[in-house]
């Protein structure tokens, strides 16, 4: 009774979890289509002018375009860094752990969006410009507030989590 109890809660865990990583990528793709349909590359949209635009440009290179690979390198750069955070924190993928556990559906969110831009278009669609910062998008803001909730994780990691994780390491 226990193991069923368990396994269907488990069940729901990962089914929110895979919710929620559509979710982020569905808003990413969404926002991002609709600017490359109403607007030309290149275009600007001042919402608030001098501080806060909509530009439509493509980056083909890494995050806020300071690296430069080719978009399929990327895409299965992505592949294998997102198949590696699932595989060495599969144990903490749970409601138990908050932090971690959203930190992921925003990090794998992100990085899906960002991956179908590379897959779909070549490059990566970024539209959001704050002028004092490079454009960025929906998918970069939700990997940069998972990356950001996984530090502070870390960062107040409880002692006895510390000790239990390195058990679990031995049984790996």
């Amino acid at each position: 009774m226990v193991v069923k109890k368990k396994r269907k809660q488990n069940n729901r865990t990962t089914i929110f979890f895979l919710m929620g990583v559509f979710l982020i990528t569905f808003f990413d793709q969404f926002t991002k289509i609709l600017v490359q349909s109403k607007m030309d590359l290149m275009d600007s949209i001042p919402v608030i002018k001098g501080i806060f635009h909509i530009t439509y440009i493509l980056n083909p290179n890494s995050s806020f375009g300071l690296l430069k690979f080719p978009s399929a390198v990327f895409a299965v750069i992505i592949i294998i860094v997102n198949l590696l955070i699932i595989f060495l924190l599969r144990k903490k993928i749970s409601k138990e752990n908050k932090l971690v556990y959203f930190s992921l559906i925003f990090i794998l969110g992100g990085s899906l969006g960002n991956m179908i831009d590379r897959l779909r278009v070549g490059s990566v669609i970024d539209f959001l410009d704050f002028r004092i910062w490079p454009i960025f998008n929906i998918a970069d803001s939700a990997i940069n507030i998972g990356l950001l909730l996984l530090i502070i994780h870390f960062l107040f990691h409880k002692e006895e989590e510390l000790k239990e994780d390195e058990f679990l390491e031995e049984d790996l």
